[in-house]
């Protein structure tokens, strides 16, 4: 009896590791998905990711104050903004590698104005349009829970 005990609780215990492999697997993001959407290798279009956060606007950067961080250049009006950048480039980063947030929280990668932004706990989103902007800010809370949750998934797709 006990043998028959032991052979299923084995059992039992592959059978679980395999859907954790699976599992793990599936939250697994292709090597070359995009992680920060980018135009033609160029984060946010341009703009100084900082600037979103000491200027309370987007502002155009420049090439001049640039840096390659996770396979985009970013751009920076200041070389005070890219040092801040480079210091802690996950604290100015928007969320969501730059997709819209409102898309990604819909299981889908949609390209982001970075015109169209909010900030939000210390957090940059950045959105489609202004009317994806009005849908985003209805249901904030369950939106921003939704996007965490299918964040970085909703890359594998792509």
């Amino acid at each position: 009896m006990a043998k028959t005990h032991l052979i299923a609780f084995l059992h039992r215990v592959i059978v679980l590791s395999v859907l954790a492999l699976g599992v793990g697997l599936a939250q697994t993001v292709r090597a070359d998905a995009p992680m920060f959407q980018s135009s033609g290798g160029i984060a946010l279009g341009g703009v100084d990711a900082v600037s979103y956060f000491t200027e309370g606007a987007p502002r155009l950067g420049s090439p001049a104050h640039s840096v390659m961080w996770k396979g985009a250049v970013w751009q920076f009006a200041s070389r005070s903004n890219r040092e801040r950048f480079e210091a802690n480039p996950w604290a100015y980063a928007p969320q969501y590698g730059g997709y819209c947030a409102y898309g990604v929280s819909r299981g889908k990668t949609v390209k982001a104005d970075p015109t169209v932004w909010e900030l939000r706990d210390g957090k940059l989103y950045l959105i489609r349009d202004r009317t994806v902007r009005v849908l985003w800010e209805n249901e904030l809370p369950e939106n921003i829970r939704a996007a965490d949750a299918a964040w970085p998934a909703v890359l594998i797709n792509e």
